[in-house]
Formats: structure tokens, C-alpha cells, sequence
């Protein structure tokens, strides 16, 4: 074989190579999913047993792999974010929307545990969950490399209508939130507190009128969402449109799944008063229980991620109203900040901190 021939070949094998390890890079956000559920069980490992004292190396260890599972998510975000540009090919959509869907882990991972608890399938959460990503990966890959076709505005039927829309839902769901968000917060006070303030609530949405058209209403969010999602994860985005795009199918995934732990495994199948009790998981507990340690960053992502949300749409209707972009972003920044601390308010009540 020739020189000329040698060198050819080592070219094609790089350009394999070079391939090979970019389709690897696209799963990235499928790789920190798969790790989730075991980052979870290292941090429980390190706090067990609860009645021993924690060394210094253990309580870092255990905080470490606890942020690295709430940061999770977020590596979805960002390759959502890398993985933008004008033209895609179907492989690339599929990772980019593989991606996306990434960033709903938390509650996604709460859905399979609490789903297979239901159905009464006896087998692991994490070899489930494993499976299911394996899956979804292979898909991926299986995708051709063909740029897919632009297709032009005119051939794609408007969806101004459905953000209005959204936006109006979103606007009424916000009393809903408000008021249990806040009631959640005076959970710091003490679960006699927050019991008293959701004794007063339920009267007003847990009444014959309200429940219903409340679930119907997050049920319509859901779809009108997941359908905006779909039609902009195809097309090329900003840092802004990736975050609320993003910000939308984890809350999209997080309704779902507290619908479902709430209505249907709760209150339907194990007659649970869904109380402070239910979502601090006693007794024993969110931070010491091998099951509910999920649910921290389960709750405090959702809590996040659904202020980031309507910070994103109120950023997108101050620009659209003729508010300068810089003075909208810093708004949007600032309600970020305050999302932030309010989830963390939130959690620490949660975990047992009083004031």
C-alpha cells in the first residue's frame, strides 16, 4: 500500500473519529440523566446513617453530589443552547429535543418511581430509568445526517394565538401559584402555620368549581406548552428563548408528575391527606430517605423554574411593548435572583429549618 493510500485512510478513520465523538458530545444531557438517580444514592450514602455525627468530609462530599444532581438539568440547557443554529439535521433535532427533554429529569425521575409503584411493576426505578434514556439515545443515533428542509413561514400556520393564550392561562394559574407558594414559604414558621393558611386555600381550590377547572386549565398549559416547545426547539434561538423554552418542558414534566403523585397516588389509591407531612416526606424525612431524597430537587427546581418561567414571558411582553431590551433583562435577571431564593427558602423549610 502506497504512502498516498496510508494517508487517505488515516484521513476517512479522522473524519470517523471526528464524528463519532461529536454525536457522542449531542448526549451529553442524556449522560448526566442516566447519572441522576446514582448521584442521588451517593449523597444518601454519604448522610447515613441520620444518628451519626457527619465529618466535614462527608457533609462536603454529600453536598457536592447533591448539586451535582440539581445540576443536571441545567447541562441539558446548555448544550440545548450549543446545539442551536439556523439549519439542522434530523440527528441534531433529535439531540438538541433529547436535550430539552433532559432538563425535566427531577420530576421525570419522581414520575418513574411513583408510576411503577402504581402499576405494581416490582423492578428497580434506576434500571427503568436507565433503559428508557438507552433508548431514547439509540433513537437519536439513529437519525439520519440529511440537512433538513427550511420551512418557510408561510408553510407553518401561525401560533401568535396560542402564546396569547398562553399567556392569558398563565396570568390565572398565578393567583393558584401565588397563594401556594407563600403558603409553603410560612412553612419556616412551622407546619402549624402552613396547615392553618392551607385550611383557609382549600376552602377556595379545593371546592366542587375550582379543582376542576384549575387541573383543566394546568392540563391545557401543559399541551399549548409542549406544542410551542416543539415548534421552537427546531429553530434557531437566543439564550433567552432556550432558557424559556427550557424552563417550559421542566414545568411541563414537574405538572404531570405532581398531578399524578398528588391526585392519583395520594388522594385516589392511598388516601393521603397531601399535607405538610406528605410533602416533607416524615417521618423521616426528604434528606434522609433513600426514596424522597429525589424530591429536593424535585420541589426546588419547580419552585425555580416556574418564576424563571413567568419571568421569561413578562420579559417577552414588557420588549413587545416598547420597553428598552437592557432594562427588560435586568428585570428578567432579577426575577431569576428571586425565584432562586425563594426555592431555597422553600427547600429549607422543607428539610426541617424553622425561623
Amino acid at each position: 500500500m502506497s504512502a498516498i493510500e496510508q494517508s487517505s485512510i488515516r484521513r476517512g478513520n479522522d473524519r470517523l473519529a471526528i464524528t463519532v465523538a461529536d454525536k457522542l458530545r449531542r448526549l451529553a444531557p442524556a449522560a448526566g440523566a442516566i447519572a441522576y438517580p446514582f448521584l442521588l444514592d451517593g449523597f444518601h450514602l454519604a448522610v447515613s446513617p441520620a444518628d451519626d455525627p457527619i465529618s466535614f468530609g462527608r457533609l462536603a462530599l454529600a453536598a457536592l453530589l447533591l448539586l451535582a444532581a440539581t445540576a443536571a438539568p441545567l447541562l441539558g440547557l446548555a448544550c440545548a443552547y450549543w446545539m442551536t443554529k439556523p439549519a439542522l439535521s434530523s440527528f441534531e433535532l433529535r439531540a438538541r429535543r433529547l436535550a430539552y427533554l433532559s432538563i425535566g429529569t427531577p420530576p421525570l425521575f419522581v414520575l418513574t418511581g411513583v408510576g411503577l409503584g402504581l402499576l405494581h411493576i416490582h423492578v428497580s426505578d434506576e434500571l427503568v430509568w436507565v433503559a428508557g434514556w438507552l433508548a431514547a439515545c439509540l433513537y437519536v443515533l439513529l437519525a439520519g445526517e440529511q440537512e433538513r428542509p427550511a420551512t418557510s413561514a408561510a408553510m407553518v400556520p401561525s401560533i401568535a394565538r396560542w402564546r396569547v393564550t398562553h399567556g392569558i392561562a398563565a396570568a390565572v394559574i398565578l393567583l393558584y401559584v401565588a397563594f401556594h407558594l407563600t403558603n409553603h414559604l410560612l412553612g419556616l414558621l412551622g407546619p402549624e402555620v402552613h396547615a392553618a393558611v392551607m385550611k383557609m386555600g382549600r376552602t377556595v381550590y379545593r371546592s366542587s368549581v375550582v379543582e376542576p377547572a384549575l387541573v383543566a386549565l394546568m392540563l391545557f398549559q401543559i399541551a399549548v406548552g409542549v406544542r410551542l416547545a416543539w415548534r421552537w426547539s427546531s429553530r434557531p434561538a437566543d439564550a433567552f428563548r432556550v432558557f424559556q423554552i427550557g424552563s417550559g418542558v421542566y414545568l411541563a414534566a414537574f405538572i404531570v408528575t405532581h398531578l399524578n403523585s398528588a391526585f392519583v397516588s395520594a388522594r385516589a389509591v392511598h388516601h393521603i391527606d397531601t399535607n405538610w407531612d406528605w410533602a416533607s416526606g416524615a417521618p423521616t424525612g426528604l434528606i434522609h430517605d433513600a426514596w424522597s431524597i429525589r424530591l429536593v430537587p424535585h420541589y426546588a427546581l419547580g419552585v425555580f423554574f416556574v418564576l424563571a418561567h413567568l419571568a421569561s414571558g413578562l420579559r417577552g411582553v414588557l420588549i413587545a411593548h416598547g420597553m428598552a431590551t437592557a432594562v427588560a433583562n435586568r428585570i428578567w435577571a432579577t426575577g431569576l435572583a428571586a425565584g432562586a431564593l425563594i426555592a431555597i427558602a422553600i427547600m429549607s423549610g422543607l428539610c426541617g429549618a424553622r425561623i
